[in-house]
């Protein structure tokens, strides 16, 4: 996985930690406008990443419903793309990354199923999926990864989401 300047701290670290550090990547990693064209450049940007890295991935970027962007690497199957799909509806939902809204219930005790009690066959809480935020707007989609752990799914758009803010 390629370095970052602020990664994400490992899920066994102290859980308050990791859950402060994803609150802050979440404020950070904000962006201006989100197009159609952004989404496109947004989904090429990981695709990249994950073919320089070797990664087996599936891809997913969304504006509201509308999937903007889907790619399926070498090695990903139909259920990588189930996966990003229930990643990207608990983004919609509640508005956060798929690794905060799982480790906020860790902390509190429960899981997230268990929480909140939603069909595990369309939510899937697993890290992975980050919401596009617009500044002055709020959420308005999602990029999502599937295929490794959910650290490393997660780690993996948080750094592409900040390559391209910093292209911007």
């Amino acid at each position: 996985m390629t370095a970052d300047a602020n990664p994400t701290p490992m899920p066994d670290a102290d859980l308050s930690a990791t859950i402060a550090a994803l609150q802050e990547q979440e404020r950070e990693l904000v962006f201006r406008t989100f197009t159609n064209d952004d989404a496109w450049r947004l989904g090429c940007l990981l695709v990249e990443r994950a073919r320089a890295e070797g990664l087996a991935v599936v891809v997913d970027v969304r504006r509201g419903e509308q999937q903007l962007f889907h790619a399926a690497l070498d090695g990903t199957s139909a259920h990588n793309d189930s996966w990003v799909q229930r990643k990207a509806r608990v983004v919609a939902r509640f508005g956060v990354s798929t690794y905060l809204a799982n480790l906020r219930e860790v902390a509190r005790g429960r899981t997230f199923g268990q929480a909140h009690e939603l069909p595990f066959l369309e939510y899937a809480a697993a890290g992975g999926a980050f919401p596009v935020r617009v500044a002055g707007v709020g959420v308005v989609g999602s990029v999502a990864v599937s295929g490794l752990t959910q650290h490393e799914d997660h780690e993996l758009v948080v750094t592409g989401v900040r390559a391209f803010l910093a292209d911007a």
